[in-house]
């Protein structure tokens, strides 16, 4: 093998050591085709997906027909409409998952939610796009150390 060939191979060994793996942000349409909407199930929608911290839940619906209030346990079981000004009113309304723990949404329109069910509870995960906490400095060493014993040993071996 060439010198070149050597090089490459020890570059690309550091990119797929070095270079921490990342995981995109999933996007949901709460609802999928159906949307925010009246008399959808949405308990059996979320049922066989995972949230993670970062995800975004899209709820979409005609504008003036529906909104979307977040709420606490009591106000989604009651049904209890928050204050209209906490309200999310644009017919698209993203909401990034921006913490684990159960998450309650509802429809504040009318009855919509204590007569025709539209509202949503979520259990979100922390998860592969939630930061990790920041190393310690013997972590940090080790790592370093670790990193320069692989790149040293790869050197040995290809030369």
């Amino acid at each position: 093998m060439s010198t070149f060939n050597h090089l490459v191979l020890v570059c690309a060994i550091l990119v797929v050591v070095l270079l921490p793996s990342t995981t995109m942000a999933t996007e949901y349409v709460v609802g999928d085709d159906s949307g925010w909407t009246i008399n959808y199930d949405y308990q059996v929608w979320a049922k066989n997906k995972v949230f993670y911290v970062g995800d975004k839940l899209v709820f979409k619906y005609p504008v003036n027909v529906h909104n979307v209030y977040k709420v606490n346990a009591s106000s989604f079981a009651t049904c209890t409409i928050p204050p209209p000004s906490t309200g999310l009113t644009s017919g698209n309304d993203v909401v990034t998952l921006v913490a684990p723990g159960k998450k309650w949404y509802i429809c504040g329109v009318e009855e919509h939610c204590a007569e025709f069910n539209q509202k949503l509870v979520i259990d979100v995960q922390q998860g592969p796009m939630s930061p990790a906490p920041a190393p310690s400095s013997a972590t940090k060493f080790g790592s370093k150390t670790f990193m320069a014993i692989i790149v040293v040993l790869t050197m040995i071996v290809m030369f």
